[in-house]
């Protein structure tokens, strides 16, 4: 059945339309995503945070595999509806290290589709065990164009006005970045609230971009039921969060720049797929005025020991 809905998802998504190697690349991204469909045809475990753009400090666990489908829908002023994609693949290469890989690609009605890049994260956790307050370093590449729609966090003056440029120009313009965040985490009686500062530089010179995420979640029921079941509260997650840009090296300040609020909720289904659903609100005017979040992850227990195992 969670093959079927992702035939169909991945069916309804708009063929890409540009000629030359951005077809090319388009359809990479669309085999890439396929493949991390038959991936979850393996054994699964725990769900994820409810999160969409803020970090928890919890890391993956080491050697299992978690592959997400993140889609964005929203319509800036000015510009046409559009759907921007991100794929992503989570693998705990050690209890304190955590490496992730992304895929990006946009939808544009009336304007079609493109791949819009890749992303390369870790993440180091530094202290082991449970504390007060638990640092995570983040580092990230990124190689995408300004086409990219899956915002995936907001940084600097970014606006709704970035998101209506035409996807056969934004796609022309190349964004190779370094992107840092130091990220804070705490769990206390069920809760998780986490704090994450944004550094992000474009690698052509230009300055230093700053931005924010801060996020409260917790389960609806913190004891398990005795069975197994659908619809038990502990299998629920409520949450929000708030990010925003603020500013540059030049000019640092949280005005100006576009701020969102996001309530979610997640929902870990028995089979082992977790689903995950954010409508987020524009608070100024250089926002989006609305955009729409949906996540499915499958998370693959024991992958690295598995493979491993297969090619040996």
């Amino acid at each position: 059945m969670f093959l079927e809905f992702l035939r169909g998802f991945f069916e309804t998504l708009p063929r890409p339309s540009f000629a030359g190697h951005q077809n090319r690349r388009a359809g990479h991204l669309r085999r890439a995503a396929l493949l991390a469909a038959f991936l979850v045809l393996t054994r699964p475990v725990r769900g994820d945070d409810p999160y969409f753009v803020t970090y928890s400090h919890h890391m993956e666990e080491p050697g299992n595999l978690e592959v997400g489908f993140n889609p964005s829908f929203a319509k800036p002023k000015g510009g046409n509806s559009f759907l921007g994609t991100l794929t992503e693949y989570e693998y705990g290469t050690r209890a304190w290290w955590t490496t992730e890989f992304y895929l990006e690609g946009a939808a544009v009605r009336n304007e079609g589709s493109a791949f819009t890049g890749y992303r390369i994260e870790n993440r180091i956790r530094p202290l082991a065990g449970s504390h007060w307050i638990n640092p995570v370093f983040y580092f990230e590449f990124e190689d995408i164009n300004a086409a990219n729609k899956s915002l995936k966090e907001v940084v600097g003056f970014d606006s709704q006005s970035d998101l209506a440029e035409p996807v056969s120009e934004a796609r022309q313009e190349k964004e190779r970045e370094l992107e840092l965040k130091l990220i804070l985490g705490s769990d206390f009686k069920g809760w998780n609230l986490s704090e994450n500062f944004v550094a992000e530089r474009n690698l052509t010179h230009e300055p230093w971009e700053f931005g924010y995420a801060v996020g409260a979640s917790r389960p609806l029921a913190l004891e398990a039921s005795p069975e197994e079941c659908t619809f038990c509260r502990e299998n629920f997650r409520v949450g929000l969060e708030m990010y925003g840009g603020l500013g540059d090296a030049h000019h640092f300040t949280a005005r100006g720049t576009s701020h969102y609020l996001a309530p979610m909720v997640s929902w870990e289904l028995p089979g082992g797929v977790t689903l995950r659903l954010s409508p987020g609100f524009g608070l100024t005017p250089h926002s989006v005025r609305t955009v729409l979040r949906v996540g499915v992850s499958y998370e693959i227990q024991d992958f690295g020991r598995k493979v491993r195992k297969l090619l040996h």
